[in-house]
């Protein structure tokens, strides 16, 4: 059972973040994403990755939610700067 839940919350998690991704892409902006909701995201999940070491399934489901906050954190940068020059 642990390792359902486990798997559910992995699942989860690495999907969570996708839509925003994939929209952040498509319309080229990221003007609607928080910085604080971003960091938070990002050092709850780093968190994780430090408590989870031992156990596969935190730490692997927490990996992707650093990646998938620090790419967000980085689009919102580059679609702020350019668009600036527009």
């Amino acid at each position: 059972m642990y390792t359902l839940f486990a798997f559910l919350a992995f699942v989860s998690t690495f999907i969570g973040l996708l839509p925003q991704i994939l929209k952040c892409l498509s319309t080229k902006s990221a003007k609607d994403l928080s910085y604080i909701w971003l960091f938070n995201y990002l050092i709850g999940s780093f968190c994780w990755c430090v408590y989870g070491f031992a156990d596969f399934y935190i730490l692997l489901s927490n990996i992707f939610g650093v990646l998938s906050s620090l790419l967000l954190i980085l689009l919102k940068l580059f679609y702020e700067k350019t668009n600036e020059k527009k």
